[in-house]
């Protein structure tokens, strides 16, 4: 791996938060440690940073690409090539181009030689690692709550079916560059030095084809639709992003697939809302009986009912916890949350009007009133002061 613009501005070590000193068991303890902790799916809204570890540790829980950092991090940002002329670790006033400079570092270690993250004109320089591709997905409540298994249809690009990946037509095979003999490297000589450089006649991967693949000219890719399988984990939210490893884009001359990205969107349901990752609210609407005298009222969960005692003197809005009927998870299940709503009639027959009247003559709401805002004024004015009205 040729130096990259990253290696010159980020303290990977800090990063995982080991010194450099750190053995490589050290460093993949923190590494498991923090991918834990900011793994999207166990805590949304952190890809960044996951991806912040993950690029550390791909660089660092590797012994030679390790090697090649810490090279880096010793020269200085004197060495660092992606800096502008004349700007803070450039070479303001020397006369060295930018890109020759980011050639001779890439020689240094044997890599090759790429401008600011680009091949050289000529084609790849070995395996690329395929595309990272994104695709959202809807689900309805209930899938989303209890996870599924389903599939999401993607267009991109994919291993030949004729040549199956090896860019040869069928019956032959790639063959070993007799330039390089296979290292898709050349040793180029200048002067006192002496640099490698990619084969132009392989393209730096080592092998070459004869005969190219009818379908694919050699590529070893066809862009076309596809069904990809994906595991939704229970309690999903809305917005989530689902990382599906290697089904993303082919890969290029033997380079590994990029990843699927499945983005999460939720459906709606006629009861049960989601409070956070894990709890559900529900409504439950109560008759002024219930409320003033209590009772036991039944409720719906997502799987049949529970009883729930509503005690007397229950107001309206009140909410009450269900333990363990909310959203299963990988942190555990949730809790059902009960608002109790007294429920007024929009009318009455003449039986329940005369029961109601004889409820009003026992209990006027004036009495109601005056106890909620305090005795009135003898000119019937609420007092004048704290609380009270002024004219």
């Amino acid at each position: 791996m040729a130096p990259q613009r990253e290696w010159f501005e980020k303290d990977y070590y800090k990063v995982l938060g080991v010194s450099d000193t750190a053995t490589d068991k050290e460093i993949a303890k923190a590494y498991r440690k923090l991918a834990k902790q900011y793994h999207p799916d166990a805590n949304p809204g952190s890809e960044d940073r996951f991806k912040e570890i993950s690029a550390a540790y791909e660089v660092l829980g590797n012994a030679a690409t390790r090697k090649e950092y810490d090279e880096v991090r010793r020269m200085g940002p004197a060495a660092n090539p992606f800096a502008g002329a004349g700007a803070p670790g450039g070479f303001g006033g020397a006369n060295f181009k930018v890109d020759d400079l980011s050639d001779l570092i890439g020689n240094i270690f044997n890599r090759g030689a790429s401008r600011a993250g680009r091949p050289r004109a000529g084609g790849p320089t070995g395996p690329q690692r395929g595309a990272d591709l994104e695709t959202g997905l809807h689900l309805s409540f209930l899938d989303a709550v209890n996870g599924v298994t389903t599939t999401v249809n993607v267009t991109s690009d994919v291993a030949c079916h004729t040549c199956h990946g090896t860019g040869a037509a069928p019956g032959t095979s790639p063959v070993v560059c007799s330039v390089c003999g296979g290292r898709g490297l050349v040793n180029e000589n200048q002067g006192m030095f002496s640099f490698s450089q990619p084969c132009q006649a392989c393209g730096g991967t080592g092998m070459r084809i004869e005969t190219p693949c009818p379908t694919c000219h050699g590529a070893g890719v066809e862009h076309r639709a596809r069904q990809v399988k994906v595991r939704i984990p229970a309690g999903v939210t809305d917005g989530q992003r689902i990382r599906v490893k290697g089904r993303g884009g082919a890969g290029r001359a033997g380079g590994p697939a990029g990843d699927l990205y499945v983005v999460v969107k939720t459906g709606a349901h006629p009861l049960f809302t989601r409070r956070g990752a894990r709890d559900l609210h529900l409504t439950a609407p109560i008759s002024f009986a219930e409320a003033a005298l209590g009772a036991a009222i039944t409720v719906p969960t997502l799987e049949s009912t529970v009883s729930l005692r509503v005690p007397p003197g229950t107001k309206s809005g009140k909410t009450f916890r269900v333990k363990g009927r909310g959203v299963p998870s990988s942190a555990g299940v949730g809790d059902l949350l009960v608002a109790v709503e007294v429920a007024v009639p929009g009318s009455l027959d003449a039986e329940q009007t005369a029961a109601v009247e004889a409820l009003g003559k026992l209990m006027p709401g004036d009495d109601l009133r005056a106890k909620a805002f305090g005795a009135l004024s003898p000119s019937g004015s609420p007092p004048s002061g704290p609380g009270g009205a002024e004219r």
